[in-house]
């Protein structure tokens, strides 16, 4: 009997160290691991439960063996046979029961495993996103700080200006009168 089995793990080490990053991943992905590790305990269980199934086969077989050795058992040979072959055909029907269970479980860890996979990649999406968007945000608060510099300076300078002309309209105002007194004299 060939099957593929997966590599067992514990969650902690299933879980990748940058999902915690994502507050929003955070919930979706720990009810996966959660998922993934009910479905791993119940893989093992089941695979266990084959191998107690099997090794109890194998032991009322060979009994089986040894009964139908001893000549003076005929008659219980026969009564044993249908009833291990009862015990027999249950057996296999829970082995069979089990396999359908295992595969299901590992089916179910695949779906799970690539829905991590597609979570780690949305996260670090997300991340790039962030950090592009922290970078466009530092530079726009770089060229507002040179645009508030810019207005200060244009503001202090308009401020000048005005000082100046102030002084300049009170000269001219000076000038005229001392021309119209300089006038009004002559």
């Amino acid at each position: 009997m060939s099957r593929m089995l997966l590599p067992t793990r514990s969650v902690s080490e299933a879980a990748p160290p940058r999902l915690s990053s994502s507050p929003s991943c955070l919930a979706s992905s720990s009810v996966v691991h959660i998922r993934l590790k009910k479905l791993i305990d119940e893989r093992e269980c089941l695979l266990e439960q084959i191998k107690k199934l099997k090794g109890q086969l194998e032991g009322r077989q060979k009994n089986g063996k040894l009964d139908s050795l001893r000549p003076e058992d005929a008659i219980l040979e026969n009564g044993t046979d249908v009833h291990v072959m009862d015990l027999q055909r249950d057996a296999n029907r829970q082995i069979s029961d089990l396999k359908f269970k295992l595969a299901k479980s590992e089916q179910e860890i695949t779906a799970l495993e690539q829905n991590v996979i597609r979570l780690e990649s949305q996260v670090s999406r997300y991340k790039s996103a962030a950090e592009n968007a922290e970078k466009i945000e530092d530079e726009l608060k770089a060229e507002k700080r040179k645009l508030q510099r810019e207005l200060r300076s244009a503001l202090d300078k308009t401020e000048e200006l005005e000082v100046s002309n102030g002084h300049l309209v009170k000269r001219l105002e000076k000038m005229k009168a001392n021309r119209s007194a300089l006038l009004s004299q002559q």
